[in-house]
């Protein structure tokens, strides 16, 4: 199973961003977490089918009304076989 693990630069701290995220992965599908920083950027981790994981990151560059990305950095990673997608 593929994971990756992401870095959300922009205002995504303070708009209900993770609650979004956590909704999002969920209805894709997808296992794995997402939480804040102390840099003001968001941080998940995405693991399930590659083609949802890559309809989610796309999402991600869009996020919930009130968010404005600016960028995102993006590794493969080694999947962890988490169960849901959850809030750290």
């Amino acid at each position: 199973m593929p994971a990756t693990h992401c870095i959300i630069h922009g205002l995504v701290q303070g708009v209900f961003y993770r609650d979004w995220t956590i909704a999002r992965a969920r209805s894709l599908g997808l296992a794995g977490w997402v939480r804040n920083l102390p840099d003001t950027t968001v941080e998940a981790h995405l693991e399930g089918d590659r083609h949802a994981i890559a309809r989610m990151i796309a999402a991600l560059h869009e996020g919930p009304p009130r968010a404005r990305v600016e960028r995102i950095e993006q590794t493969e990673v080694d999947p962890q076989d988490f169960a849901i997608f959850e809030r750290r």
